[in-house]
């Protein structure tokens, strides 16, 4: 596999030079959380869990929703859940991803009338719900535990061409609902063996896109089988770093963005469907903190050796680290930790920013910082990134306030900006007094000139604000007229 990785990796660096400066992920990523615990089968509940997600600063969602054989649409509870999940995101302003798939490789849809079921399931429940615009087909198929088989009789790839099946099959059901939905395939793990042989069959990222994109090009199709990837990118454990690589591996973690763009434009790229300038969407990505002796009790089971947590400041360390590599990743989505709140058994997840009763963890203000600084594009500086700030709100003291000493001027800026307010005066066009500061988007902002000495020849106000940490074009407004006396 080096050959192939190495020129893949050279591919990659040429793709980045030319679409960083226009594509960067940026403050526009949705940012939110895979949690399921707002599937609730009641709205208060799933209101309280919603509203939950949004005071941790997260206002996306992903939640599941298991096709099981025979189904041809959701059951009457499923839907009732559902229901309670759209309620709640609205009424919270949350954005939904639904991930439809089977809940383990026993009932992984393989023949035709399965894949035919499924597809149906997906469509039948975007047809309910029209405001869940984002639908994820399957989930980990490159991985045992979601389906089988992993390889054919000879050793070769059956997974992948399997999965392509069913995905294409999904995409046309979901498009023949409405063409805006937005149908994300993949949901890829971050490793796999590619032993066929092996005790746990299981297929990497690298060699699962390779077939996949084989499969496509070998079927003949025309059209499209995904509008995004969504993708995995844990680390081997929650002790080691995200900005980790794997530049001799098949494994794809966050740092490894180039190889996963350069793997999707070799598979895809020049065909209908998009390759290398495809959607990415990180849909999970979790650190385990350890659950300290007070919250012991909340929590059952053993935690596997191979986790290794870490204590709460280091995961918000991470996601912020995680936060920072995915904001400057040109064609990134979005960002999903995996979760907001613990799981109850430890064998499972404890990388949330609540504990299992929903108290929150220390880490909770810092990641909540984090996801505010990317909204605002202040998060990571990312060379070639040029991000436009504009100005809300604006309020200059009137004339009777300026006269009377009353001199604070109020704003928002739409980013993370950088400000300076003059008053000039306008006879002369000298600049009389100057202050500058740095403001929080969408917060009311005040640049006050409150006990400067400016003089007594008329003045006029100039507010100039520029993206604090990537800028881009600046907004100036000006006031009218104004005299100190």
């Amino acid at each position: 596999m080096r050959p192939i990785l190495t020129t893949l990796l050279g591919s990659a660096a040429a793709f980045l030079a030319l679409v960083a400066p226009a594509l960067a992920g940026g403050p526009t990523m949705a940012l939110g959380a895979a949690e399921d615990v707002v599937r609730a089968p009641d709205l208060v509940t799933a209101k309280v869990k919603m509203t939950e997600l949004r005071l941790a600063g997260m206002t996306a969602v992903r939640v599941t929703s298991n096709w099981r054989p025979g189904l041809t649409a959701p059951t009457t509870d499923e839907l009732a859940v559902l229901r309670n999940v759209e309620a709640a995101a609205r009424l919270s302003g949350v954005q939904v991803y639904v991930s439809v798939y089977s809940p383990g490789s026993a009932t992984t849809p393989l023949d035709a009338t399965a894949q035919s079921q499924f597809a149906q399931y997906a469509a039948a429940l975007a047809a309910a719900f029209p405001g869940f615009d984002d639908i994820i087909v399957g989930n980990e198929p490159n991985l045992n535990r979601f389906w089988l088989p992993q390889f054919g009789p000879d050793g070769s790839n059956a997974s992948a061409p399997a999965y392509l099946s069913l995905l294409a099959l999904t995409y046309d059901a979901l498009k023949a609902v409405d063409p805006g939905i937005r149908v994300w395939g993949g949901a890829l793990a971050p490793r796999g063996s590619d032993r066929p042989g092996g005790i746990r069959p299981t297929s990497s990222p690298t060699a699962f896109i390779q077939a996949m994109g084989a499969a496509y090009r070998a079927s003949g199709r025309t059209t499209a089988v995904m509008d995004g990837l969504a993708f995995h990118p844990y680390p081997e454990s929650s002790s080691i770093s995200p900005d980790f690589p794997h530049p001799r591996s098949t494994s794809i973690g966050l740092a490894d963005y180039g190889k996963l763009v350069a793997l999707l434009g070799a598979a895809f790229d020049g065909t209908a469907q998009q390759g290398s300038s495809l959607p990415i969407l990180y849909d999970e990505f979790g650190i385990e903190s350890i659950v300290p002796e007070g919250k012991r009790s909340l929590y059952t089971g053993t935690e596997p050796a191979t986790t290794k947590p870490v204590d709460e400041y280091r995961q918000a360390a991470a996601y912020d680290l995680g936060l920072r590599l995915a904001f400057c990743q040109p064609t990134v989505a979005g960002v999903l930790l995996f979760h907001s709140q613990d799981e109850q058994a430890l064998l499972s997840w404890q990388s949330g920013v609540y504990y299992a009763d929903g108290a929150p963890k220390a880490s909770l203000p810092a990641v909540r910082d984090s996801l505010d600084r990317t909204r605002g594009g202040s998060i990571a500086r990312c060379e070639g990134l040029a991000l436009d700030v504009a100005l809300t709100n604006v309020r200059f003291p009137g004339p009777r306030e300026f006269t009377r000493g009353k001199r604070d001027t109020r704003f928002r800026c739409t980013l993370d900006c950088a400000w300076r307010l003059e008053a000039t005066r306008t006879t002369t066009g000298a600049v009389a007094a100057t202050v500058r500061g740095h403001a929080r988007y969408g917060r009311t902002t005040v640049a006050s000139l409150n006990g400067r000495k400016l003089g007594k020849a008329p003045l006029r106000l100039s507010l100039t604000v520029t993206q604090a940490v990537n800028p881009g074009a600046s907004a100036t407004r000006e006031s009218g007229e104004l005299r100190p006396q």
